[in-house]
């Protein structure tokens, strides 16, 4: 069954698949930066691309494949396949964006996603209705489904990276085609026959041609094709930095010989190991311990953007992804190297040399940390002070 397909249709469909994947990845590598009414649309975006890139691949490889002389496509398992797609995805990405995925939540999710990405396959094929018999090899089913759990656990894990460039392209690309590797398997698995007697797959219902899948195949190819186009577009907020106003009006950075700002010092205050009239402060540590699916690692105290309290906990903010560390939000205020980093809320420390942007909301403030995902730390009104000292942020002068 797999000889005679067209091969230009073949490459679209694989080409689908990768910009389905790019997109999908390219929100999810946003979600960070935004707050959580931002997290939810851009999930349910991610896992919309996935499952429209992953679906519209299915149905052009079936556009490709040389079908028998009047098939035709039942409309309701095709839409039920589609439903099935949509709805493996966001329920998989919602259950590994929930805390710090485990190895075992991530594993679930991918079995789930892959069952669901074969179910999506042999539901829509059950939806081919025509005068012929149709048989599946068991041993190409199972490989179908062996492939589809390893693209779903690699989609998965790109998910979480959230990566960006070079990276992101890669990921989406070995995506793409292992979705497809997995339809074209499944699919030289499958054979048709003529039908004899009652032998036939011929079912009732509303039914729609090859030449209606066409259309919409091709009105969701522009869809993925304009979301693919839209991810290209650079984060608005990027370029704003230079225009945004710092915290409250009368207020400008201090321009420093390369034109940057200029990082003034710290003021003098009490801190949790040492400080004025107090014993000597620790050194402070070079790097900090993040727990990962295989353990725990670390991370250079330079990657880190923000530390955020998380019970008695903190999650650690590296500008690409959030991470679990052991320590509670006073320790790692403790710990980290005043002259860097400050307490700009209860809940919260920024590295103040990866501040991008900061601007006046309501009686606080808030910062924008650079990274491939910047992502917002709020500032309490009482420290607004300090922030604007420490970033070198003057009031103009007559």
């Amino acid at each position: 069954m797999f000889e005679g397909h067209d091969p230009y249709l073949v490459a679209l469909s694989v080409v689908i698949a990768i910009l389905g994947g790019y997109t999908g990845f390219g929100l999810a590598a946003r979600i960070r930066g935004r707050p959580d009414s931002g997290h939810r649309l851009l999930l349910a975006s991610a896992a919309f691309f996935l499952a429209v890139g992953i679906w519209t691949m299915h149905f052009v490889g079936m556009l490709a494949a040389p079908l028998p002389v009047g098939a035709v496509y039942l409309v309701l398992p095709t839409i039920i396949s589609f439903l099935i797609c949509a709805l493996v995805v966001g329920i998989s990405l919602f259950f590994v964006s929930i805390g710090e995925p485990s190895m075992l939540r991530v594993a679930s999710s991918a079995v789930l996603l892959g069952l669901g990405i074969v179910s999506m396959h042999y539901v829509g094929m059950h939806g081919l209705s025509g005068d012929f018999a149709m048989t599946h090899a068991p041993g190409m089913v199972v490989l179908s489904v062996v492939i589809a759990i390893a693209a779903a656990y690699g989609g998965l894990r790109a998910f979480l990276a959230r990566r960006g460039g070079v990276q992101l392209m890669l990921s989406a690309v070995a995506f793409g085609v292992a979705v497809s590797g997995m339809h074209y398997t499944a699919m030289a698995g499958m054979q048709i026959a003529p039908s004899e007697g009652e032998a036939h797959h011929r079912m009732e219902g509303l039914v729609a041609s090859s030449q209606m899948l066409s259309l919409v195949v091709t009105l969701l190819c522009f869809v993925i094709a304009a979301g693919f186009l839209l991810s290209l577009v650079p984060d608005p907020r990027k370029r704003a930095a230079a225009t945004t106003d710092p915290v409250g009006a009368g207020f400008e950075p201090v321009e420093a010989a390369a034109g940057g700002i200029v990082e003034a010092d710290p003021p003098l205050r009490p801190t949790p190991l040492g400080g004025i009239g107090q014993p000597p402060r620790a050194a402070p540590v070079p790097r900090l311990p993040v727990e990962g699916a295989d353990g725990t690692h670390f991370i250079d105290a330079a990657e880190v953007r923000s530390v955020r309290a998380d019970a008695h906990y903190t999650k650690v903010h590296d500008g690409t992804r959030e991470r679990m560390c052991p320590w509670s939000i006073s320790e790692a205020e403790a710990l980290l190297d005043p002259r860097l980093f400050l307490r700009v809320h209860r809940s919260h420390i920024v590295a103040i040399p990866h501040v991008a942007i900061v601007r006046k909301e309501g009686d606080g403030a808030v910062l924008e940390l650079d990274g491939p995902s910047p992502h917002l730390v709020p500032v309490s009104r009482a420290k607004i002070a300090e922030v604007k000292a420490r970033l070198g942020l003057v009031r103009r002068t007559a």
